[in-house]
């Protein structure tokens, strides 16, 4: 599994500024075209990267190339009809230079970062954030321990800064889900509302779009397909931890802590599928083979949100799942082993106990006796249910699987009046 962290990265971030001044250099001479679209995504083929193209490019015709990073997201474009460039490749940077609208969810590595300047840049971002991000975060500027304890990093921490400030100030679209989550994206990103619509995220239209019924099928359907197959009787559980800056993940089940775990899977006849986060680390092998236990990582689906609706409950810590699986509605357990450590390390928008409230689970044996109260008892299902949708509430102004078409809406009033779509252009012109 994948694994990055903030030192590493800023890092390598400092190395290339001379690539970052020779593009900035070409951008401002090659003249950008009319109607081009560059999409990429930091978790492959999916995400709302995938909802915004099926709209912009497959709907409303729009030119569009989608840059992948790997031979297996070149696998997952061409599957899907979806024409494509890696990113570093000399053709991906011209198409780069070249786009009118640039797309991404995580960063601007997401396509090839040094052609970006001058774009009408999309930042789509992949999440809710309860964890601080971006500017808020002082994690955003760490540096790898070597050059951290050098008397220059005080300067090196200010240059970071002050490249992350300006390239936040290129992005012209941040969508947010609410008007809370707006104000943690302004300061994230240190952006005016303009650039901030309440238009809802287009990663999770998937959730609201077809009956419960449609949306259970197929997320089943796609757990059987990766994961193998599962007894339709039998309950899925997801276990996600979120990222740990590229360490190790704290809360790997012990022996005795995964014959528990089993023991319970087995009485309520559930799998719980582990995924780790797609930069994170982490051997989740039981110590005995079992079918109760599936891995479902970034390495076999890009994109987790589309299997919510097959799920019975969802094991997490920080994750903006605990924010999603309310629209399904799903109950959340909530299991954090290292609460205070990780909030002195990232900090929180809010209190951890307003979202997974004073009970959460603390070790594994915690979470197993939760979850098997959720499996067991319909009152304490029912609660966390409740918790849960009430949260999204709070969180989700949008639940009417239009969130891309208001992204898709307010691009087009950033580009201005003369940028109508493809299909407008045409019906215009026919009157």
């Amino acid at each position: 599994m994948a694994s990055f962290s903030f030192g590493a990265g800023n890092a390598r971030k400092l190395a290339a500024l001379p690539l970052y001044a020779a593009g900035r250099l070409v951008t401002a001479v090659i003249p950008r075209s009319r109607d081009e679209w560059v999409v990429g995504c930091g978790a492959g083929i999916g995400d709302g990267a995938l909802a915004l193209w099926e709209t912009a490019i497959q709907r409303e015709g729009h030119r569009g190339l989608w840059l992948v990073s790997n031979a297996r997201e070149a696998t997952d474009a061409a599957a899907r009809g979806i024409p494509f460039a890696y990113k570093n490749s000399l053709r991906g940077f011209w198409r780069t230079t070249r786009a009118r609208v640039v797309v991404v969810t995580h960063g601007f590595g997401d396509v090839n970062r040094y052609a970006v300047s001058g774009a009408f840049i999309v930042q789509l971002w992949h999440g809710i954030p309860l964890k601080r991000i971006g500017l808020d975060s002082p994690e955003t500027l760490r540096l790898p321990s070597v050059i951290g304890r050098l008397p220059v990093a005080g300067i090196l921490r200010r240059l970071l800064s002050g490249m992350y400030a300006v390239a936040a100030r290129r992005i012209r679209v941040l969508p947010a889900a609410s008007d809370l989550v707006r104000g943690r994206l302004e300061s994230a990103f240190s952006l005016p509302s303009e650039c901030v619509p309440v238009s809802g995220e287009p990663r999770v239209d998937v959730l609201s779009r077809g009956t419960l019924l449609a949306r259970r099928s197929a997320a089943r359907a796609e757990v059987d397909r990766i994961a193998g197959p599962v007894d339709p009787a039998s309950r899925l559980v997801l276990y996600a931890p979120t990222w740990r800056d590229g360490e190790i993940d704290p809360a790997i089940p012990n022996p005795q802590e995964w014959f528990a775990l089993i023991e319970v899977l087995t009485r309520h006849d559930a799998v719980i599928l582990v995924r780790s986060h797609p930069l994170g680390a982490g051997n989740y092998v039981p110590p005995v083979p079992t079918e109760r236990v599936r891995p479902l990582g970034s390495d076999l689906i890009s994109d987790i949100t589309p299997v919510l609706p097959g799920l019975e409950a969802v094991i997490t810590d920080y994750s903006s799942l605990a924010f999603d699986a309310g629209l399904v509605p799903l109950p959340v357990v909530y299991f954090a082993p290292d609460l205070e450590a990780y909030e002195r390390r990232r900090g929180f928008y809010g209190q951890y106990v307003d979202v997974a409230g004073n009970d959460h689970a603390r070790n594994w044996n915690d979470a197993t006796s939760h979850l098997d109260a959720v499996l067991s008892d319909d009152d304490a299902r029912a609660e966390a249910t409740a918790r849960s949708r009430a949260l999204s509430d709070r969180l989700h102004a949008h639940r009417d699987g239009h969130n891309t078409d208001r992204v898709y809406r307010a691009i087009l009033r950033g580009l201005g009046a003369r940028a109508m779509s493809p299909a407008e252009a045409v019906s215009e012109g026919e009157r």
